[in-house]
């Protein structure tokens, strides 16, 4: 193939070529996920766009969501089963379960299947991979802020003024986001691979959730099954999203507990996603 000439007629020198090749580093680089914080950005952007695209009610369904879920539980665990509610309206006790819950169920639902949905990408262009997982909580982050503010109306509609200790919800929200993106990055590394996890994680959040106090308080359970229970790191949070609103009763233990499994969590949930991240463009 004779090589092409320049306007003068010598040999065009050939353009630059920049590889970009994946970190092989066996920790997460933050420096390069900072570098395509643009990027990040983005995607959280097309990810709200995709979910309310053609709806009529739009950010509105964020409010919806949680009221329906304390309609129906109020009824039937409030009024028909007369489940307690540790001193709080029952509606109220049941939506500031409901709001870290729906948090979590959807955050957790997203990241899972967030590599396979985005496959294309991850096949044709190589940036952080872990950009795509952080997305799928990030789009979600606006729905829990949407949630928050229903709490906050609900509790003075009723009377209530919020606790002193409202103050250390940011606390809370840490343990809830390292609990959520620890184990959304290991199920979906995993599901990258095996897609059955995507299959099993709406089951597994149904039973979880009656496994986690958002329709009745925590302190029903007798006390020998309180160290099994308190694994589920779920259980900490919720109890003390509802301290701290509410100012119900909060066990220290579960909520240390829940912070430290939360840490766990997070370091766990990394080290298994960079160690996978290599083969995302072959398996997905």
């Amino acid at each position: 193939m004779p090589s092409s000439l320049s306007d003068t007629g010598a040999p065009a020198s050939p353009r630059p070529v920049h590889v970009i090749e994946a970190s092989t580093r066996p920790v997460i680089d933050l420096a390069q996920l900072w570098a395509y914080r643009e990027l990040l950005y983005f995607l959280v952007w097309r990810d709200l766009k995709v979910r309310y695209r053609q709806t009529l009610l739009g950010v509105a369904w964020a409010v919806l969501q949680p009221l329906a879920g304390t309609a129906v539980f109020t009824l039937v665990f409030g009024r028909l089963v007369g489940v307690p509610s540790e001193g709080a309206p029952y509606a109220l006790f049941v939506l500031c379960g409901l709001v870290p819950w729906t948090f979590f169920a959807r955050g957790l639902t997203n990241m899972t299947g967030s590599l396979v949905s985005s496959q294309d990408l991850v096949k044709r262009v190589y940036f952080p991979r872990l950009a795509i997982p952080l997305a799928a909580v990030g789009s979600c982050l606006v729905d829990l802020a949407v949630g928050l503010g229903l709490v906050l109306l609900a509790i003075l509609a009723t009377g209530h003024a919020p606790s002193a200790q409202v103050l250390l919800l940011p606390v809370v929200l840490v343990v809830l986001l390292a609990v959520l993106v620890g184990l959304g990055l290991i199920l979906a590394a995993v599901n990258a691979r095996y897609r059955d996890v995507g299959h099993l994680v709406p089951m597994g959040l149904q039973i979880l959730l009656f496994l986690t106090p958002v329709v009745y308080p925590g302190s029903l359970l007798p006390a020998s099954w309180r160290l099994v229970y308190g694994l589920n790191p779920m259980v900490g949070v919720v109890e003390g999203f509802r301290w701290c609103l509410l100012g119900t009763p909060l066990d220290p233990a579960l909520a240390i507990g829940s912070a430290a499994i939360g840490a766990v969590l997070l370091a766990a949930g990394l080290a298994v996603f960079a160690r996978a991240e290599k083969t995302f463009a072959d398996v997905v």
